[in-house]
């Protein structure tokens, strides 16, 4: 079990350079009740921090679980008034967020998947609002995690319970760069700096597009958007504001063209998509649209994912990342996106972010479209590097740059 310091470290990590919340912001917390003791000390911290209010909105999967196993499709496709009034709230008022990432990954495994897909659906138009405020960066926001017993036993199934959620706790640390004796803040500002290294490397050679190429199968080629802007580590909203959206984060991401994906990408690690594991699978891309795809299990809920809307079957990120990092050098597979796609390059199906082409933050919908963005109401990260992937890059002028060698950077 951590020490009362450390998980003091991390909460303070998550306000001030996760949120950053501001003196007089307001700030909403989403989290499992099963994290209720550290998501008081978040709240404690955003109040020393000056924030104006702390508003936690509770979750509890296995209350959703009986939800979506015995409610009917009418009711999980209602979306009530008064959950859009408090979004439109926390939006209206400029509050920042923080989400605590803690679902047991294949609880939702024997629950019919049209269920979960049409709940899903109905949330993404009703909230429409919401996801373009923050993924548009209109206000700071953070995504980290901390264990519960069920996520735990699934990462660790040999311990006891308790060791379990140790080991787990341990591993979370390590990755958020937290010790016993060290200031995560400070330790995150270097981080930072060498993230944004690779942003202006990437940056200054405008890639026309990628090719990736490795021993599992992946040879795929990805066209970049014109203006594109490569990304990761803090990131700054439109009121100026500078945050850091994960916690952990090793990627430097961009915006591929949603016409211009061609070839086959493999998975590299299972994908825990609402609650079901997929695990083994593969797309294949014409024109930036998958056309076929295979997986070992799980593939009804890939399937479910492809079709979730126009977009969801094409991609909206691209996320490069040595193979060579404190994540993937943990050898612990996480079961869970934000510290998976840390350890790995990984590809987003579904919505591009805006902030990854110049000026599109302030654009309209309209002109994001026309330089290549994807609109979608998913977004859902999935990870395809290795030790060995190859990344060539083709710069404007025609001419070939490699980015990766044996899975690593080579600048």
């Amino acid at each position: 079990m951590p020490t009362k310091t450390q998980l003091k470290k991390y909460a303070r990590l998550a306000v001030r350079t996760g949120a950053n919340v501001q003196k007089g912001q307001g700030l909403m917390i989403t989290a499992q009740t099963d994290t209720a003791p550290f998501v008081r000390l978040l709240a404690e911290e955003a109040y020393k921090a000056g924030a104006a209010q702390v508003t936690v909105r509770w979750m509890d999967e296995y209350v959703s679980h009986s939800t979506y196993k015995h409610a009917k499709m009418d009711v999980l496709t209602e979306v009530p008034q008064y959950l859009i009034e408090q979004m439109k709230f926390f939006m209206d008022k400029g509050y920042a967020t923080i989400s605590v990432s803690a679902d047991t990954p294949g609880l939702m495994a024997d629950i019919d998947p049209k269920k979960l897909q049409a709940a899903g659906i109905a949330a993404n138009k009703a909230l429409k609002f919401w996801r373009e405020h923050m993924m548009g960066n209109r206000s700071q926001w953070c995504v980290i995690s901390v264990p519960t017993k069920g996520w735990a036993h699934k990462v660790f199934p040999q311990e006891r319970p308790a060791k379990a959620v140790d080991k787990l706790w341990d591993a979370i640390l390590a990755a958020v760069r937290i010790t016993a004796d060290n200031d995560p803040v400070a330790e995150w500002a270097q981080h930072n700096e060498t993230l944004h290294h690779h942003n202006e490397m990437l940056n200054h050679y405008n890639f026309k597009s990628l090719h990736f190429k490795n021993g599992l199968g992946t040879d795929l080629t990805i066209e970049l958007v014109a203006d594109h802007v490569w990304a990761g580590g803090k990131e700054v909203s439109t009121k100026g504001i500078t945050f850091n959206p994960n916690l952990p984060t090793e990627e430097t991401f961009t915006m591929p063209h949603k016409f211009g994906v061609n070839g086959k990408v493999v998975a590299t690690k299972p994908l825990n998509y609402n609650g079901a594991l997929i695990d083994g699978f593969w797309l294949r891309f014409e024109n930036g649209k998958v056309i076929d795809f295979d997986a070992k299990s799980g593939k009804d809920a890939l399937d479910n994912l492809l079709k979730f809307d126009e977009g969801s079957s094409r991609l909206g990120e691209v996320a490069l990342l040595s193979h060579d990092s404190p994540i993937s050098n943990s050898n612990i597979l996480f079961y869970n996106t934000l510290f998976d796609e840390n350890a790995s390059c990984h590809l987003a199906l579904g919505r591009a972010y805006p902030m990854n082409v110049r000026g599109g933050t302030s654009m309209s919908l309209e002109d994001l479209e026309a330089k290549g963005y994807n609109n979608s109401m998913a977004h859902v990260d999935f990870m395809f590097g290795s030790a060995d992937m190859a990344i060539i890059g083709l710069t404007q002028g025609g001419n070939d740059v490699v980015v990766f060698k044996n899975g690593n950077f080579v600048f």
